[in-house]
């Protein structure tokens, strides 16, 4: 089993309080609260020591929500030592966001910030002159911004904005989500992510990818993704996440994670500590980091 791994996508959220609409079209299973509780046990069973909450609302609650679970986390004598958050920050509006930004309170356990583009309407979200400013904010700070989603609506733009907002770092998550099994856009899907890893400040995800498109079950699928992120960024700007509760089958870790870490398991043991924790540990970090 791997040792001290650090799960960099994980999903938590509390439907109580409402929010989550993107959950009314997903499958039904999924439709019901992600707790720390379940996924503990996963956890701890696959020798995860470090967490990332990753947002799932475009809301500072659902942030709120993520921050308290992550100090809820912290206090557990269970094995996962750190818990941190990648926060929603209302980049349209860079005046709050740099507010957000200085407030102590709001940046506890903030370590990167996502917003849900694939979500927004205007396909341009990212080019907004005021959403621009804000990573600029971002940059600055030496905050990450997680790319949800990205192909094929936004992992071009996704790059274009990388080399255009000086020293932001990008995260793609789930390595732009790849559609495996679709032989026309998988060839298009790596034309766009060869651009995005020629980036110097760009880093991806290999998480998701089980629940990527048709075919994603095909060992042969998966494995050509991985090899070829593997080429593009090295083990140095990979970092692996499981995207709990959301996999083939939902609220079941391995069903998204154990095929990934076999192919994993056939790397040296360097270049899987760096994709396991490594590459979380540089990117992912506190402002007193």
């Amino acid at each position: 089993m791997p040792e001290g791994i650090t799960d960099a996508h994980l999903h938590l959220w509390d439907l109580s309080g409402g929010g989550y609409r993107w959950l009314g079209g997903a499958a039904e299973d999924l439709r019901r609260d992600a707790r720390w509780e379940e996924v503990a046990p996963q956890h701890a069973a696959l020798g995860v020591e470090r967490v990332v909450l990753v947002q799932a609302d475009d809301t500072l609650a659902d942030t709120a929500a993520m921050q308290r679970a992550a100090t809820r986390i912290e206090a557990d004598p269970g094995p996962v030592r750190r818990a941190d958050v990648v926060a929603w920050l209302p980049l349209a509006d860079p005046a709050r966001t740099a507010a957000l930004l200085d407030d102590a309170t709001a940046r506890q356990h903030v370590v990167g910030v996502r917003h849900l583009i694939h979500d927004e309407p205007d396909p341009g979200f990212l080019d907004r002159p005021e959403v621009r400013e804000s990573l600029a904010l971002l940059a600055a700070r030496g905050l990450p911004l997680d790319v949800p989603d990205a192909f094929p609506r936004h992992l071009d733009q996704a790059a274009r904005v990388g080399s255009e907002v000086d020293g932001l770092v990008l995260v793609l998550d789930h390595l732009g989500k790849p559609p495996l099994g679709d032989v026309a856009a998988m060839g298009e899907w790596e034309r766009s992510l060869r651009e995005f890893a020629g980036l110097g400040t760009s880093i991806a995800k290999l998480s998701g990818l089980a629940t990527s498109g048709a075919g994603c079950a095909a060992a042969t699928d998966l494995r050509r993704a991985v090899e070829l992120a593997g080429e593009l960024f090295g083990p140095r700007r990979l970092m692996f996440g499981s995207d709990w509760p959301i996999a083939p089958t939902a609220f079941d870790l391995t069903s998204g994670t154990s095929s990934l870490i076999a192919l994993l398991e056939e790397l040296p043991a360097p270049d899987r500590g760096q994709i396991h924790r490594g590459t979380a540990e540089r990117v992912y970090r506190r402002p007193a980091e």
